[in-house]
């Protein structure tokens, strides 16, 4: 191909211009702890000194997950303090700022809201808006100028394994009008919002992170379910739209989503008239890593009508791979150029906005600004308010007391955000003399292999049971409701006479699927949140204690997933 016209492969100037233009397109995976020591997955999160070096060659974004608030705070002025260009920083809070930064609000998942939608709708709308200006405050009190939600896809297939309590809503138009008031109450806070996965995840059965999914839909269901919430968010005037790694024959039979020009460009752009930024989802994911290499990867995303690459698999050779398509014309200077101006017209956009309100500087008196007591009494309130407009109960009150077991499960122990030491799934319990006994999947089996009662009760020892299952749809898990049988295990209980309650956290379709099993007599109750203030509020209401407020703040890794 011929050289682009107007670029001079001899001026040294003319190409380190070029390549930190390239370079401002990406953005990279950091730990939200500022030190390296500190990384919980060094496999996706850079180390300090790639980090500078990669800023300092012109990288425009960072993605953050783990480390506290405080930490937060302080690294988000680390790295602007190490590029010489305004960034766009950026985190997957989608249920509030707490669920990855201990110390902030952590909020009960958006899928709670679409349940009291449907009876109260704008109530619901009032809850929505005010969700999305608690997690645009706390973000940019930390340093964040852009948040990874909502999620738009219309979660109607319960058996969907990433998707699951973080969509709004079950049908299209819940989660579409939903999902817009999170739009306007972040955006309103002078953070960007991005509404996500386009064209739609949440009639998979597979998990993007693990493989590609296949949506086999005609163009009319699409635009019948899947692309409606996208049309409301954009609409409520969204600032970023990120692509889903999913493949749907009825637009393009070749290239997933996140790669297809038919689908960013003619779709999106062209036909819903979407004009802000068009972001990638994680190009680590295994839907486009396994098939592609990493450079050709982040350069097919540009050329489809992306703008920004999140999380290319190689930093540096997803910048020289797109420096040269530049120079031998195969991508036109003037489609990276509209990305350019994109970024810019949203920073922009970020500072029209804020006005007066940006990141307060830092002392020794007040590290955290307002966040420095916590959440404010208002956010802390909308965070009871949304546990306890969700919670659903059961049977009769309190739990019946005496020793006993608590039998948690779920999905890993080790470095749960939700289930500190402190949690009051562990601490109510054990005041009431109830030994724990944990199903994480790390310690001995309860199992028994009897399919019709497949606990194996001598193990748990004596006494009645009060059974706790965290369970909901997750990255990395593969199905949304893990494999065990907790239908049968409810049954064999009762039978024995030992089944003293059961709280769900999590899942609407677990909690569903097991009420029919419960005989009348069983105290019960299911939360959408899993967070320690919904733990709280569930056992308060089983007689365990007092419901009160509890703690706010996440632990600092709410999963290991790298985006979504």
């Amino acid at each position: 191909m011929a050289s682009v016209p107007g670029l001079d492969p001899s001026s040294p100037a003319q190409l380190q211009a070029l390549d930190r233009a390239v370079a401002t397109l990406l953005v990279v995976r950091a730990s939200g702890h500022p030190a390296d020591g500190q990384r919980r997955y060094p496999r996706w999160e850079l180390d300090n000194g790639s980090l500078q070096r990669l800023l300092a060659r012109g990288v425009g974004g960072v993605i953050l997950l783990g480390g506290s608030a405080a930490e937060l705070r302080l690294r988000t002025r680390q790295l602007t303090a190490w590029a010489p260009q305004p960034l766009l920083l950026c985190a997957d809070v989608e249920e509030g700022v707490g669920q990855r930064f201990e110390g902030a609000s952590w909020l009960v998942p958006p899928l709670a809201l679409a349940r009291i939608h449907a009876d109260a709708p704008a109530a619901a709308l009032d809850l929505a808006r005010r969700y999305g200006a608690c997690t645009g405050r706390e973000a940019r009190e930390l340093g964040l100028n852009w948040v990874l939600a909502p999620v738009c896809d219309v979660n109607n297939n319960p058996a969907n394994p990433v998707i699951n309590v973080r969509a709004w809503g079950e049908d299209p138009a819940t989660a579409g009008a939903l999902a817009a008031a999170f739009c306007r109450g972040v955006q309103a806070e002078g953070v960007l919002g991005c509404a996500k996965h386009f064209p739609g995840h949440g009639d998979t059965a597979s998990d993007s992170h693990l493989e590609l999914p296949l949506l086999p839909h005609d163009r009319a269901r699409l635009d019948a379910l899947e692309l409606p919430p996208f049309r409301d968010a954009i609409a409520a005037g969204v600032a970023a739209v990120m692509t889903a790694h999913l493949l749907l024959p009825a637009l393009d039979s070749a290239h997933p989503a996140t790669l297809s020009p038919a689908v960013l460009t003619g779709l999106l752009r062209e036909e819903l008239r979407f004009d802000g930024l068009i972001v990638t989802d994680a190009l680590v994911m295994e839907a486009i890593a396994g098939r592609y290499g990493a450079s050709e990867a982040a350069l097919l995303a540009l050329e489809a009508g992306a703008d920004l690459l999140l999380m290319p698999g190689d930093a540096e050779g997803a910048i020289d791979a797109i420096v040269a398509a530049v120079r031998s014309g195969r991508l036109p200077l003037e489609r990276l150029e509209a990305s350019l101006e994109r970024r810019r017209r949203a920073l922009e956009r970020n500072d029209a906005v804020q006005g007066g309100r940006q990141l307060a500087a830092m002392d020794d008196a007040s590290p955290l600004g307002a966040l420095s007591n916590g959440p404010s009494p208002a956010d802390r309130g909308l965070a009871l308010e949304l546990v306890q407009r969700s919670l659903e109960l059961q049977g009769p009150m309190p739990v019946r007391g005496g020793p006993g077991v608590n039998l948690i499960r779920l999905d890993n122990g080790l470095g749960c955000p939700f289930l500190p030491a402190t949690a009051p799934a562990l601490t109510l319990p054990a005041a009431a003399g109830l030994r724990l006994c944990l199903i994480d999947g790390q310690g001995p089996s309860p199992w028994s292999g009897d399919r019709d009662a497949p606990l194996a009760l001598e193990r748990l020892g004596e006494g009645a049971v009060l059974l706790q299952l965290f369970v909901r749809g997750n990255p990395f898990r593969g199905r949304a409701d893990g494999p065990d049988p907790w239908p049968a295990v409810i049954r064999q209980l009762q039978t024995a006479g030992r089944l003293a309650g059961l709280a769900v956290y999590g899942s609407p379709y677990a909690w569903e699927a097991l009420r029919p099993q419960l005989e009348p007599t069983v105290p019960a109750a299911w939360s959408p949140g899993q967070m320690p203030l919904a733990q709280s509020e569930v056992l308060g209401r089983l007689g365990f204690a007092a419901a009160g407020h509890g703690p706010q703040g996440a632990g600092s890794e709410a999963t290991t997933d790298f985006t979504d």
